[in-house]
């Protein structure tokens, strides 16, 4: 199975070093010195010569073979990295890749349809899902246990604590706020962080 596991920000110094957004959990398997990488779409793999996390800031700066200069590397920016993740990785019971939880259905504990999640992002250490397309209009979901109480995205349902998100009454349409363009679609090797261990057991039912 091929993922996407970074996004090319930037390029540091002049010998090619290629600096990343991390798109994966498990930055220090996927970057290691001797592993193979892709392009998003191509099939030629890209040998990791050199890899670390940046000391002074977020994301990770690797070195490709073959790309040896500040020119060479330019080519990179804006790309997404994918990997070949083996089925053993696949998130366990209870967990699901945020490309499995984008298009969930979202719901009450009253059976409400409030919409379905249309993005996933990250704050600090928890994921927060944007859920859009309900009568309350767009809002942002943070992935715990005092709001959500079954998480299954497997099967397509949410089931969330309405009230406890204080959403308010039904509103009028409202055109969406753009997505973040990193996320959509794609296969990302990120696992949902935080699901509320209540409803691991429901998942599995």
């Amino acid at each position: 199975m091929r993922l996407v596991i970074g996004l090319v920000r930037g390029v540091h110094g002049l010998r090619g070093a290629l600096r990343i957004e991390v798109l994966t959990d498990r930055p220090a398997v996927r970057f290691v010195k001797g592993a193979t990488l892709f392009r998003e779409g191509s099939d030629s793999g890209l040998r990791v010569v050199e890899g670390q996390p940046i000391p002074d800031g977020p994301g990770w700066r690797i070195r490709l073979a073959g790309v040896t200069d500040r020119s060479a590397a330019d080519r990179f920016r804006g790309v997404y990295l994918e990997a070949e993740v083996p089925a053993s990785d696949a998130p366990g019971r209870g967990s699901a890749y945020w490309h499995d939880v984008i298009g969930a259905a979202v719901r009450g504990i009253d059976g409400e349809e409030l919409g379905t999640v249309a993005d996933v992002y990250r704050v600090a250490e928890n994921d927060v899902y944007v859920v859009r397309g309900g009568p309350r209009g767009e809002f942002d979901l943070p992935a715990v246990r005092d709001f959500i109480r079954i998480f299954a995205p497997r099967r397509g349902e949410i089931v969330i604590d309405a009230d406890a998100l204080d959403l308010g009454p039904a509103k009028s349409p409202r055109a969406p706020r753009p997505t973040r363009p990193r996320k959509g679609r794609r296969a990302m090797d990120r696992a949902v962080s935080d699901v509320p261990p209540s409803t691991r057991e429901q998942e599995a039912n």
